[in-house]
């Protein structure tokens, strides 16, 4: 199949999927929600990464800021993994930082790539008209 609409399709449900997800992590260590523990310390580095993780999440889901967004979270992704996982050993399946890893080029992918037609972005992009200059 190398229609760009499937291409497109594949492309938005991607960025909406990782951002909910993502939002899940955030959730959890922000209010506790889903299982997690609820951070007691918001301006603690959990806390910040709470705060990165469901407030990223939500903008990345929606397309908003995308391509800042994405790339901040691709680095607290980076960091997540290098700081809490790698000392664990070299292999992320051991290390238990394949998620980590994942997310990271995931919005590493959406940083370069920007966050497809179906985003606040998009539509932001449309209202304004064409780039001038």
């Amino acid at each position: 199949m190398t229609g760009g609409w499937f291409r497109e399709i594949s492309h938005n449900l991607l960025r909406i999927m990782a951002g909910l997800l993502f939002m899940q992590h955030g959730a959890q260590k922000l209010f506790g929600w889903l299982d997690g523990r609820q951070v007691s310390d918001i301006a603690s580095i959990t806390g910040a990464a709470g705060i990165l993780e469901f407030f990223g999440g939500a903008l990345i889901a929606l397309g908003l800021l995308t391509r800042p967004v994405a790339f901040i979270l691709s680095g607290e992704m980076a960091v997540a993994y290098f700081w809490r996982h790698l000392p664990g050993g070299f292999w992320p399946i051991l290390n238990r930082g394949e998620l980590a890893a994942l997310y990271c080029f995931i919005f590493l992918f959406f940083a370069a790539h920007g966050p497809g037609t179906w985003s606040l972005d998009a539509l932001i992009r449309r209202k304004r008209g064409p780039a001038t200059g």
